[in-house]
């Protein structure tokens, strides 16, 4: 009888300070997305209410929480988007969730892409992360995939 072929779950998001769209694959191809809505939706960040010094409200902890709550079980997550809220997850990963942040493999600067094309990079960065991993280590700092193009 042969044994099944193990799987290694990969997951990516793409967030911004509004929502979140995560993607979780698997090496068989498997795809699943969802989004999550950050509570501040929608809200200006960069000025703290009543204060005048021109800094940045806080972030929802919670959101980043919940971010990295649907992230937990992959083995490898791929971090985008196109401003500070993808360094505000790591840095709460860092803070809250060090096996988070141990998992994480990339970050990428992306603008707002289209579901579409993100899932499409999505499954070129693991498929060639897995084809270097098989053949030959990746130097450190390579970029693997090319960058997708933003709507």
């Amino acid at each position: 009888m042969a044994m099944p072929m193990p799987t290694h779950h990969h997951a990516a998001v793409w967030l911004d300070h509004n929502e979140a769209h995560l993607f979780h694959t698997t090496a068989v191809l498997t795809f699943d997305e969802s989004v999550i809505e950050s509570p501040k939706a929608h809200t200006q960040l960069h000025r703290k209410s009543g204060v005048g010094d021109g800094q940045r409200a806080t972030e929802d902890q919670h959101y980043y929480r919940e971010v990295a709550q649907a992230l937990a079980e992959a083995e490898d997550v791929l971090i985008m988007g196109p401003a500070t809220a993808k360094l505000e997850l790591i840095k709460y990963a860092h803070r809250h969730d060090p096996k988070l942040a141990a998992k994480i493999v990339g970050v990428e600067t992306v603008d707002h892409p289209t579901d579409r094309q993100l899932a499409a990079h999505v499954r070129q960065y693991f498929k060639a992360a897995e084809a270097h991993t098989a053949t030959a280590p990746v130097a450190h700092g390579a970029q693997v995939p090319t960058p997708i193009a933003s709507r």
